[in-house]
């Protein structure tokens, strides 16, 4: 997998979690506030989506994974 992808995979899980503790209709619910970390995550989403700078992407490449897929 390459960065793109842990990105999608992470903030996707991200957003799954929080809207899990935070949806009152939830089994797993523990407060509302939770839904702030979905929006943080769409927040971010959107602004790599504009400007191309991911705080994770860069973290992710310094534990070295890779940024492109190896051609075969």
């Amino acid at each position: 997998m390459i960065v793109t992808d842990w990105v999608h995979v992470i903030a996707g899980s991200f957003i799954l979690v929080s809207l899990s503790l935070g949806v009152e209709a939830s089994p797993f619910f523990l407060s509302k506030y939770w839904l702030w970390l979905a929006a943080f995550v769409g927040a971010n989403l959107f602004q790599f989506g504009i400007s191309k700078f991911c705080p994770l992407s860069i973290l992710l490449k310094s534990l070295g994974v890779p940024e492109k897929r190896d051609e075969e």
